[in-house]
């Protein structure tokens, strides 16, 4: 997926950036670390550069609040970046028939319902 992107000159956490805006219209920094598995400070950083490009806007929200927006501009390349995505997974899926497929799926989602617990770390003494 990331040499897909590259193309488009955005890397994978830029595109699911731009991924997680069309679907949460308006989220802010602290919204956008947790849906792409980013610290605040890294997606701070993250959001500027692509501020600086043009992909996203921020814009003032109620009090203190900055919201973030898709631009025109980062719209092409989400729509573009999906279709890349797309291709990339199906080409990757095609040793699957469908019903091995419809498996695989529903062992991720069984495994996403069911996370592991966290397990401390073994002490070390």
């Amino acid at each position: 997926m990331s040499a897909a992107l590259s193309h488009l000159g955005v890397s994978l956490p830029q595109w699911d950036t731009l991924r997680q805006l069309h679907a949460h219209p308006g989220a802010s920094l602290h919204d956008l670390a947790q849906l792409t598995f980013q610290t605040d400070q890294a997606f701070g950083a993250l959001a500027t550069r692509m501020v600086g490009r043009g992909l996203i806007e921020r814009v003032p929200a109620a009090g203190r609040a900055i919201r973030h927006r898709i631009t025109d501009q980062g719209e092409t390349v989400r729509r573009e970046g999906a279709r890349r995505v797309a291709e990339v997974v199906a080409r990757s899926f095609a040793g699957l028939d469908p019903d091995e497929v419809d498996r695989l799926g529903a062992l991720l989602e069984l495994a996403l319902r069911h996370p592991p617990e966290r397990q401390p770390a073994p002490s070390r003494g």
